[in-house]
C-alpha cells in the first residue's frame, strides 16, 4: 500500500478500461462551478483508484469543476488522523470519506445533507438499514454513500477441506447462481456446525482462522458471533450489560472454537486471514474475498477451491458484520453545493455498477437496488460462484461491532478493541470467564467517563 497521500493528477491504472466506458449521463446545474478537493480512500485493488478518478473528472468537466482527488491509505490510521487533523484545523478537502462511525464522530464537523440522501433514496430506493444507524445522528443525515469501499465479513472457505476432513459440502449449503436454497440445509448450519467442523479440520492440520489480537479485523468476526448468541455489551438505551448470562454462554464457546485455530491468530494483523488462506493451511477465515482475490494471482491451486458463504446461525439469529463507506462534506468546505451534487452523482445505480466490475465485486453497494440485477459476484470465479454470497442474500443480518449500543457508545467499544481484547484474556490470558467479565466492565465505565 502506498504511503502518505498520493495526489493524482494524471490517471493511472487504467490501461485496460477505456475512458468511453465512464461516460456516464451528467445533469449539469447552474450551481455547480469552482474547485472540489477530495480525499477518499485508496483502495487496495489495482486500477480502481484511476477508474474513480476518470468518472469524478468527467464530472466535474460536464459541470465547470475543477476536482483534485487525494487517495489516502487505511494503514497506520492515517484516514482517521488526517480527518482528526482536517476538523480541528477547519481546513482541508471539501468531501472526505467517512468509513463505520466516523459521521458520528464528526458529526459537528459535517454539513447535513438531508436534502441528498432524500434525492438519491427518491430515485434509487432505499439503503441498507445500517446505513442510517451509522450515518444519520440525531436526526440529522452527515454523510452520504461512497461509490466505492463498502464491504462485508461473511466467512470464506476451502471447499475440498471441508468436504474431505468434515463431510460438508458448502456449495450444496450456499448454492451459487441461479439455484435456490435448500433452508433446512442452511438452518443446520449454526455455530455447533462450525465448531464440529473446525475440532475436525484442525485435527487434520487445516484449521480455522480468525485474528484475536487489537485490530479491526478482529473485532469484525467475533461481534457477530456475539451478537448470534444474544450476548452484548453495550444495550440499545447506553446500559452496560456485559454482565450477563449470554456474554458467559459465548467466551465458553469461543474458548472451544479459538482451539481449532492456530496459535499465533493472538498476534494477526488485518493481513492475518489472507496468509493464513493462501499458505494452504488454511480451511476458513471471516473477511471479505480479499484471501480469494490474492490467491488467484499467488496461489491459484487454492483460489480455485475457495468459496464465500454465509455465518453460523445462533440462538438469537445469523449475523454479518458489515463496513459501510460514506463520503462527507466538510462544513469548512467553500463549494458546498457543488459537493452536494458531486455526491448525488456517485450515488445513482450506473456509477455504482461500473466501479463493481473494476473491483471485482470487493464492493458491496449500500444501496439495495444497486445490488439487485449486477451480475459481478455471479460472474467471478474460479470456481463459477465464488463469491455469489460475498453480499448477504440470506437471512443474516448486518452489524457493526458495538451494535445495538448507541453509535457514540459503540465506536469507542471498536476502538478500545473491547471484543477481542475480552476474549483473548479469557482464552489465554489467564482470566476466568467471570475475571474477563469485570475487567471488560471496568473498561466499558472508563470508556463512558471519558
Amino acid at each position: 500500500m502506498r504511503k502518505g497521500h498520493t495526489r493524482r493528477k494524471v490517471l493511472q491504472g487504467t490501461t485496460a478500461i477505456g475512458l468511453s466506458t465512464f461516460a456516464s449521463p451528467y445533469i449539469k446545474t447552474s450551481h455547480s462551478a469552482g474547485k472540489l478537493k477530495m480525499g477518499v480512500w485508496d483502495h487496495w485493488i489495482p486500477g480502481t483508484n484511476g477508474a474513480l478518478e476518470v468518472l469524478l473528472q468527467k464530472w466535474g468537466e460536464a459541470n465547470g469543476v475543477e476536482i483534485e482527488v487525494d487517495f489516502i491509505p487505511s494503514a497506520g490510521n492515517k484516514l482517521l488522523l488526517t480527518a482528526q487533523a482536517e476538523s480541528r484545523a477547519g481546513i482541508g478537502h471539501d468531501i472526505y470519506v467517512h468509513a463505520i462511525w466516523m459521521p458520528t464522530m464528526f458529526a459537528h464537523r459535517l454539513e447535513p445533507v438531508d436534502d441528498v440522501i432524500e434525492d438519491i433514496i427518491s430515485s434509487e430506493g432505499p439503503m441498507v438499514p445500517l446505513a442510517e444507524y451509522l450515518a444519520k445522528v440525531d436526526g440529522v443525515w452527515r454523510a452520504s454513500p461512497s461509490p466505492v469501499g463498502s464491504q462485508t465479513h461473511g466467512m470464506i472457505s476451502r471447499l475440498d477441506l471441508y468436504k474431505k476432513y468434515a463431510d460438508i459440502n458448502l456449495q450444496e449449503i450456499f448454492p451459487g447462481p441461479k439455484q435456490e436454497r435448500n433452508s433446512e440445509l442452511v438452518d443446520a448450519w449454526d455455530y455447533d456446525a462450525l465448531l464440529e467442523a473446525g475440532q475436525k479440520l484442525h485435527a487434520a492440520g487445516h484449521g480455522i482462522g480468525g485474528p484475536l489480537a487489537a485490530t479491526g479485523d478482529a473485532s469484525f468476526w467475533v461481534a457477530p458471533v456475539f451478537a448470534a448468541h444474544g450476548a452484548e455489551l453495550v444495550d440499545k438505551n447506553g446500559d452496560i450489560v456485559v454482565d450477563s448470562e449470554e456474554v458467559r454462554t459465548v467466551l465458553e464457546y469461543l474458548s472451544k472454537l479459538v482451539r481449532t485455530m492456530p496459535e499465533s491468530v493472538y498476534a494477526w494483523d488485518d493481513a492475518g486471514n489472507n496468509r493464513w488462506m493462501i499458505s494452504g493451511q488454511g480451511s476458513s477465515v471471516f473477511n471479505p474475498p480479499s484471501p480469494w482475490n490474492v490467491a488467484k494471482r499467488d496461489a491459484p491451486q487454492f483460489a480455485e477451491q475457495m468459496w464465500c458463504h454465509d455465518l453460523p446461525r445462533g440462538p438469537h439469529g445469523r449475523y454479518r458484520n458489515f463496513i459501510p463507506q460514506f463520503w462527507g462534506i466538510w462544513d469548512f468546505s467553500e463549494n458546498i453545493v457543488a459537493a452536494k451534487d458531486l455526491l448525488r452523482h456517485v450515488g445513482t445505480r450506473d456509477i455504482t455498477y461500473q466501479m463493481s466490475q473494476v473491483t471485482t465485486g470487493y464492493d458491496v453497494p449500500l444501496l439495495r437496488s444497486h445490488a439487485e440485477g449486477n451480475d459481478v459476484w455471479a460472474k467471478a470465479g474460479p470456481p463459477p460462484g465464488a463469491i455469489y454470497n460475498y453480499p448477504i442474500r440470506g437471512d443474516e443480518i448486518g452489524i457493526v461491532p458495538g451494535y445495538p449500543a448507541p453509535p457514540p457508545m459503540a465506536a469507542q467499544i471498536m476502538a478500545q478493541a473491547i471484543f477481542p481484547n475480552l476474549v483473548s484474556r479469557v482464552t489465554a490470558g489467564g482470566d476466568s470467564i467471570d475475571e474477563g467479565i469485570r475487567w471488560a466492565a471496568n473498561e466499558l465505565e472508563a470508556v463512558m467517563r471519558s
